[in-house]
């Protein structure tokens, strides 16, 4: 198997050219701003739930994380801001690039490589957290992928995705909608055949030794573009899957 087999050269000649923007809360990624403010709130919670993790201003201090897809560093920064100790990979340079002289001007340590999940080198015992959010959608080979991506995952570990489901609604709504009607994502961004239903997560997951503990749908308002969570998960949706301790399994 090819160390890139993931990467699409079509994706990162699109975020090749809009990587100067990631930092701009009113640009092309606004949503992703967005978005990352609300699934914040969602990873903290089943985070504190799952290690038991004490309130305060880093409540998570002392997991080891792993942000696959880091882009620009937008949710990388949340997440070591809360005292995670983060690595971030992303195979556009020009991404780690922006994501490194963000974080030293924010005053954060965070590990940043251009590297693809294939050719990354995890920690002996894996990470406490890998986090695959918004990327599913943007590679090839999507199985192989996410049994690279769970390898990563320490005994007692989690893994976060989120992504959009394949479904005519999430073809009408996050393509033609967003990116065609209201213009809240430049053309091109997602492509409708790459697209993963749950059940395309899921198995390849569950395959490499994870379990599902967690499900929601996420929709948002076209007037406030603001985010809430769904029972449907026709659309938007994100999963939480933890592997079992050692003792346990």
């Amino acid at each position: 198997m090819s160390q890139s087999e993931s990467v699409d050269p079509r994706e990162m000649a699109h975020y090749e050219r809009l990587a100067a923007s990631w930092w701009d809360p009113e640009g092309p990624f606004w949503p992703l701003h967005g978005l990352n403010r609300f699934r914040v709130g969602y990873l903290r919670a089943q985070l504190q739930q799952h290690f038991s993790l004490d309130e305060g201003e880093q409540p998570l201090a002392g997991l080891s994380m792993l942000d696959i897809g880091c882009g620009g560093g937008i949710l990388s920064e949340s997440m070591a801001r809360l005292g995670a100790q983060v690595t971030g990979i992303d195979p556009v340079a020009r991404n780690i690039a922006i994501a490194e002289d963000h974080a030293r001007l924010s005053g954060l340590s965070i590990d940043y490589r251009c590297e693809t999940i294939e050719s990354h080198q995890a920690p002996s015992g894996g990470y406490d957290v890998v986090l695959n959010m918004e990327v599913v959608e943007h590679v090839d080979g999507v199985s192989a992928f996410l049994t690279h991506c769970a390898g990563a995952v320490a005994a007692g570990g989690m893994m976060f995705v989120a992504t959009i489901n394949r479904t005519p609604l999430a073809g009408f709504t996050a393509i033609f909608g967003a990116e065609y009607v209201l213009r809240w994502l430049p053309k091109g961004t997602h492509q409708y055949r790459k697209l993963r239903r749950p059940l395309e997560v899921r198995g390849p997951l569950e395959q490499a030794g994870l379990s599902l503990i967690d499900q929601t749908g996420v929709a948002v308002s076209p007037v406030t573009r603001r985010f809430r969570y769904t029972r449907s998960m026709a659309v938007n949706y994100m999963m939480t899957f933890a592997r079992a301790h050692e003792e346990d399994a």
